[in-house]
């Protein structure tokens, strides 16, 4: 069998990685960049723009590719999976008509009005400043500003992070607009501690996976700016710290009556991953947003932990046979951890030499993100560069080890050195009583 993962960043490793476990498949990427992680792992790399269509098609024709992976949510929105299953090509992620769960804000928001499907906050969509003044002061707390489309996990604003006051955010709106924006959501800010949870679907059978915190702050102690995520954990049990046995199972409901929906909404069925980013309030949990794929970092903490065979869980999402496959996590915490360049997000440094030949990959699971292999050496290209991941019995035996190995890692580079550590989940597990005690 002729697998093909599209996309090259270290979520398409993570996913290569793990297909290559099963040695009666042969692997296949395209992608914008060359990646030497996955490149090890394949027969024959192309390189191209993952969002043509027309090229990703051929590419995928020429390579007999029986399944495809998809990576990313841009070939997504795209419309690449319409085309590959156009020409016979099974694609473990959505069509374009039902990616929007990712791309459009909006369409999500509304399609869980129409459900009834009670986990959004307080919101509006609008399609110019009109009546945003007033629908923003009518909100007694802080707000959220969402682009309606993708915006590579770095569009959203928040009041009291990105925003100061309200007339920041109008100006935001404004220059959205100003910028093009054919509609925007205004949302009440949710006050409480993120998870994500996601599921594998064949279009009629979910098989939900454990728990997983990111961290989107650039800093210590979540200072900074938002960035595509610095690292993430998973506990043991499946469930986080702060959470409790009915927020988890509140959260697999969510993605349940989602997918539903949508598949009604559609009249397709949908096939890949089910992604809900959500959040613990006082009142329960609510929905921040969808995503089509899987996350990243946290594909890297799922993968790590995935007992069962990839190939094993692609062929029956291809073959709507979901159900009858037995799908098993290690009872493990995990902790990763990103590598990111010096400046990043903002103004990141690039084509620096990154050494990574201290690293102990006995010990961390280490997976190549935004860097090129040269004749000297890996060099940074400007995003974040390596994702480290360990398993342990405790969070803290896993975070004691990545932090061990990443520390070794040198160039113009940092981490987050408290993702996973006692103090920022003990700050968490104290927010969320306080706030659910109040």
């Amino acid at each position: 069998m002729h697998i093909a993962i599209i996309g090259t960043g270290a979520r398409e490793h993570a996913i290569a990685w793990k297909l290559s476990l099963d040695p009666t498949v042969q692997l296949f990427n395209f992608g914008p960049t060359h990646n030497p992680g996955i490149a090890g792992l394949c027969q024959a790399v192309g390189i191209g723009d993952v969002t043509d269509v027309t090229a990703v098609l051929q590419w995928c024709q020429e390579q007999k590719i029986d399944i495809a992976w998809i990576g990313p949510e841009a070939p997504l929105a795209a419309g690449v999976v319409n085309a590959l299953e156009a020409f016979g090509i099974a694609c473990i992620g959505p069509t374009q008509q039902m990616a929007r769960l990712e791309s459009s804000k909006s369409f999500t928001r509304e399609l869980l009005d129409k459900y009834e499907i009670q986990a959004s906050p307080s919101y509006r969509v609008f399609t110019s400043m009109d009546g945003v003044a007033d629908y923003m002061w009518s909100l007694q707390d802080d707000v959220v500003i969402k682009p309606d489309g993708l915006t590579g996990g770095k569009g959203v604003r928040v009041m009291g992070a990105q925003l100061k006051t309200r007339e920041d955010a109008m100006a935001y709106c404004s220059e959205l607009f100003a910028e093009g924006a054919k509609r925007i959501v205004i949302e009440e800010k949710l006050v409480g501690q993120e998870f994500s949870l996601m599921s594998f679907s064949d279009g009629k059978h979910l098989v939900h996976m454990p728990a997983v915190q990111d961290h989107k702050r650039a800093y210590v102690g979540d200072a900074g700016p938002n960035t595509g995520g610095m690292g993430s954990y998973t506990d043991a049990n499946h469930s986080l710290p702060f959470l409790n046995e009915h927020d988890v199972i509140f959260a697999r409901q969510i993605n349940e009556q989602t997918l539903y929906a949508i598949q009604e909404e559609c009249g397709e069925e949908y096939k890949g991953i089910i992604y809900g980013g959500f959040i613990a309030v006082r009142g329960g949990v609510r929905l921040i947003e969808y995503n089509a794929r899987f996350g990243d970092p946290e594909v890297m903490n799922m993968l790590s932990l995935l007992k069962t065979s990839l190939v094993d869980i692609t062929k029956a999402i291809a073959e709507r046979t979901l159900d009858q496959l037995h799908v098993e996590f290690a009872p493990l915490a995990s902790v990763c951890k990103y590598v990111v360049p010096q400046g990043y997000p903002d103004k990141p440094v690039r084509g620096e030499p990154i050494d990574i030949t201290q690293v102990d990959q006995a010990k961390v699971q280490l997976f190549y993100g935004a860097v090129d292999q040269t004749e000297g050496g890996l060099v940074l290209t400007g995003s974040r560069a390596v994702g480290l991941v360990a398993t342990g019995t405790t969070i803290a035996e896993a975070e004691q080890v990545v932090e061990q190995e990443i520390k070794k890692i040198t160039g113009p580079v940092f981490h987050r050195e408290d993702i996973g550590t006692a103090a920022l989940i003990d700050e968490r597990i104290t927010m969320l009583r306080n706030l659910r005690h109040a």
